[in-house]
């Protein structure tokens, strides 16, 4: 098992991509707590995963607000005595341009997104530090690459969780930390499918997206916990500051 004796916290891991990575690094050996502010979804996936024989605990909390990432990080610290990885999966969007997004639309978009990513990298890289090493993931987006319409708030966070990425897997590089980015193509979760009911009729944005795709379908949930797995184990041991697209060719066509 590529996480065995491990721990790992997923942001964002009550549903969609999240969800999906709690399960696949749990089914890998790591000890694997999930946070989300649905306290429901998260006791849900951490109890999924002890009854297939796994460990995990949940903590419920809003990822952009400033000290919950370290009281959260801290309780980690104290249960299991490392943090190995991180997956900051947590991130939702609210559709509009720069002229219709309101101002505390744009500001909740932003501290969920970057604010929770930074946050989080702040609470884990101490104990990182200590411990001789980590892995960092964070999920932007392709649109970060290929920009969007009618998501200005959403595609200027995840632009932004690039250059994070970036500068991060430079500033901590001699401290063993890798930090690397997954680009998600449209992928089929709860986010995704709240988007597209934002338009009058859902199934035309819909269709417009799985054909953009030149696979012609979304992705799933687990093809990007599959991703985060590999920069999150040994066999990324060479690889910091990428951005690794997961998007049917979107990138590329």
């Amino acid at each position: 098992m590529r996480l065995e004796g491990r721990v790992a916290v997923v942001t964002g891991g009550g549903s969609g991509i999240g969800a999906a990575t709690a399960r696949l690094f749990a089914r890998h050996g790591a000890r694997v707590c999930i946070v989300d502010r649905d306290a429901e979804a998260a006791a849900a996936v951490a109890a999924e995963i002890a009854t297939a024989g796994g460990t995990a605990m949940a903590r419920v909390a809003d990822v952009g607000e400033p000290g919950t990432a370290d009281g959260d990080a801290a309780a980690v610290l104290a249960a299991w005595g490392r943090i190995d990885a991180l997956v900051c999966a947590a991130g939702f969007s609210s559709g509009g341009t720069v002229l219709s997004t309101a101002p505390e639309a744009w500001d909740a978009v932003i501290r969920a997104n970057l604010g929770g990513t930074w946050l989080w990298a702040r609470a884990v890289i101490p104990a990182m530090q200590a411990q001789g090493g980590g892995a960092i993931v964070t999920l932007a987006s392709q649109l970060a690459r290929a920009g969007g319409r009618g998501n200005t708030a959403y595609i200027a966070a995840k632009g932004a969780i690039l250059a994070l990425t970036r500068t991060m897997a430079l500033d901590f590089v001699a401290d063993g930390i890798r930090v690397n980015a997954i680009l998600p193509g449209a992928i089929d979760t709860p986010l995704l499918n709240r988007s597209f009911n934002r338009h009058p009729d859902p199934a035309v944005p819909r269709e417009a997206s799985r054909m953009r795709h030149p696979m012609h379908r979304f992705g799933r949930a687990e093809e990007v916990a599959e991703a985060a797995l590999y920069l999150a184990s040994d066999a990324a041991s060479f690889t910091t500051g990428i951005e690794l697209p997961v998007d049917g060719g979107w990138l590329a066509g």
